[in-house]
């Protein structure tokens, strides 16, 4: 499996309190934990690396990218856009994390605002698994807690889920649609809420487990060689 993780970067570079939670950045916290599960190969990219972090070499050669942004959602080019969601129809699994939710590539591939409640507050969330028998929820307890997370809410204005795995409550009172899974042309998409930059929610042992769980589950069952297109075909057999 070839992972690669896309992270903004930007948070761990300006705001201290981030920084000290994540002094190798979010995508390095991801890929220190994500690498104890045994996924294969795993590279980072960011936002300000060439190419915005995705040139089309490494684009082909990745079978699951999990994706982090925040603030810098309208740098990301419109070619760029193009060229994952592509890629997501031609196979490839992608793995949406947090405020990811509010991306180009996501909104793109939803076809929807992709909207919803939100309170950077820190509070509690218990994170229920309402889904036990899916693969995502492979050795995850029926409920784990967040001591410390931003509070997403609905209506979150997605297309309904596929499947949903996980619902998160919060202290507040709000509930959300934590974990969701799609399917667009040949490619998976694994939606997973938890994850504020000034959090260290990446450090959580059972948080890193789903994560690696939706990479497994989006990993590519069979790929598209080139793009989807209306083709007039010839009969395989004679039509009287």
């Amino acid at each position: 499996m070839r992972v690669t993780i896309w992270n903004e970067y930007r948070h761990e570079k300006s705001n201290p309190a981030v920084a000290a939670i994540y002094p190798q950045g979010i995508h390095g916290a991801l890929e220190a934990g994500l690498s104890r599960h045994d996924l294969g190969v795993i590279r980072t990219t960011t936002l300000d690396d060439p190419s915005q972090g995705l040139p089309d070499a490494l684009l082909s050669e990745t079978d699951v990218l999990v994706w982090w942004g925040h603030r810098h959602h309208d740098e990301v080019s419109d070619d760029l856009v193009a060229r994952v969601c592509a890629r997501v129809h031609a196979g490839m699994g992608l793995v949406v994390l947090h405020s990811g939710h509010f991306s180009k590539v996501f909104k793109r591939l939803m076809g929807t605002p992709c909207t919803l409640k939100w309170r950077a507050d820190g509070e509690r969330e218990r994170i229920w698994t309402v889904d036990p028998s899916h693969p995502i929820a492979a050795g995850i307890p029926a409920h784990f807690t967040l001591e410390q997370e931003e509070m997403y809410g609905e209506p979150f204005a997605v297309p309904s889920p596929d499947e949903i795995v996980f619902l998160g409550w919060f202290k507040g009172g709000e509930a959300f649609r934590s974990g969701c899974c799609y399917k667009r042309g040949l490619g998976r998409i694994f939606y997973f809420q938890p994850g504020h930059e000034t959090f260290p929610s990446y450090h959580d042992p059972t948080i890193i487990h789903v994560i690696a769980n939706g990479i497994r589950w989006a990993t590519p069952v069979a790929m598209m060689e080139g793009p989807f297109v209306n083709e007039r075909v010839q009969p395989m057999e004679a039509i009287p």
